[in-house]
């Protein structure tokens, strides 16, 4: 819920025209690919995710352009330069969920409005639950972190994580130079 309120804030203030019901969906949902039920072995959390809403709103007979909407969205939501260049729904939710995450942009949204959606919404330990939630796909999928920002928890954390750098892959290229 945070997510969609900062989203809503952000675009708000912007004067961005925006469909509500698809950011809501989009929002809510982002972080299904996190929820143990919907993690394949190998996929990234937000292609999880982003499967695990699509199969939802197709069963509930969502228009195949709407999911599709959604899809991105939730798929895109951590790579803010692509997001931001898509629909205001995709982008919405990428910095919304941004902000959440991180507070990139948090001095944009009036004191007020934050006041108002950290207290309806409160954080309650997201911090260390977030880092949990990282560690665990860390530990159990790691190679969905290649080229992940993930990947950098799990290098601090994890003694022989196995995932290697984006150096290491440039190098390790099997290539003649």
């Amino acid at each position: 819920m945070r997510s969609y309120l900062f989203g809503c804030a952000l675009f708000d203030l912007r004067s961005v025209p925006y469909d509500r019901e698809l950011a809501f969906v989009a929002a809510v949902l982002h972080d299904l690919g996190l929820v143990e039920a919907y993690r394949t072995p190998t996929e990234p959390f937000e292609v999880d995710g982003a499967d695990a809403a699509r199969r939802f709103l197709v069963a509930h007979r969502v228009p195949a352009e709407r999911v599709e909407v959604v899809w991105d969205a939730i798929a895109l939501h951590t790579d803010t330069g692509v997001a931001t260049r898509k629909r205001p729904e995709i982008a919405m939710v990428s910095l919304g969920s941004g902000l959440d995450f991180s507070g990139n942009g948090l001095q944009q949204i009036p004191s007020d409005t934050r006041e108002e959606i950290l207290a309806a919404f409160p954080r309650k330990g997201f911090k260390q639950d977030a880092l949990s939630t990282i560690l665990s796909l860390c530990r159990t999928k790691p190679l969905s972190t290649l080229m992940h920002p993930f990947a950098e928890v799990g290098r601090r954390h994890l003694p022989d994580f196995p995932v290697p750098t984006v150096e290491d892959l440039l190098l390790g290229a099997p290539f003649a130079d």
